[in-house]
């Protein structure tokens, strides 16, 4: 064997040498910062992280049903204030991409002595900043007996799709017909 592949192999040995003790050392490290911390030690840190959750979780949880609460009462009101009940809603997803959604929604139930049923899509796009929605396809169904005017004002309305409009007179409208009702019923 040749001096010079000698002194590169020799060399070689070397070097793997410097790296198994750098990588000796590099473990014994790790193993004293391991063992730094005791067991018990390990098993309170462990103990006081799941009080903390716990605490964050409960007081999360109350959070919650407090928002529901709210929300519930703010309901409540409306139905009061407004006369419309709803009894039913299903959704259903016709078609979902990336910033879109078009959804088929159905909603049935009553203000005062009227009973409905509405039928819609509602087409949601979103950009970065926004949502708009559009309504399309309303359909309302109402027990409004033979009243021409509701039936023109039904008609106008699933022609525009305002449900803002059509919840606003419909509550003005049922509470009225409801008068009339009873005023008739007097006089019979």
């Amino acid at each position: 064997m040749d001096n010079s592949n000698c002194q590169v192999y020799e060399d070689e040995i070397q070097s793997l040498e410097e790296e198994i003790k750098q990588l000796a050392e590099l473990y014994e490290d790790s193993q004293q910062e391991s063992t730094f911390f005791s067991d018990e030690e390990i098993l309170m840190s462990i103990k006081s992280f799941q009080r903390e959750f716990r605490r964050e979780s409960k007081g999360h949880q109350s959070d919650l049903k407090a928002q529901l609460e709210s929300l519930e009462r703010d309901l409540s009101f409306l139905m009061k204030f407004t006369g419309i009940q709803f009894t039913s809603h299903s959704k259903k997803t016709v078609e979902k991409t990336g910033n879109r959604t078009v959804q088929k929604h159905r909603l049935s139930g009553n203000c005062h002595s009227l009973s409905f049923q509405i039928e819609f899509q509602l087409l949601e796009m979103q950009n970065k900043e926004n949502v708009s929605a559009v309504i399309s396809d309303l359909s309302i169904v109402m027990e409004s007996g033979e009243d021409s005017d509701m039936s023109k004002f039904v008609s106008s309305t699933e022609e525009h799709g305002n449900l803002v409009t059509l919840f606003r007179s419909l509550s003005s409208y049922a509470e009225w017909h409801e008068h009339r009702r009873r005023t008739f019923l007097h006089f019979k």
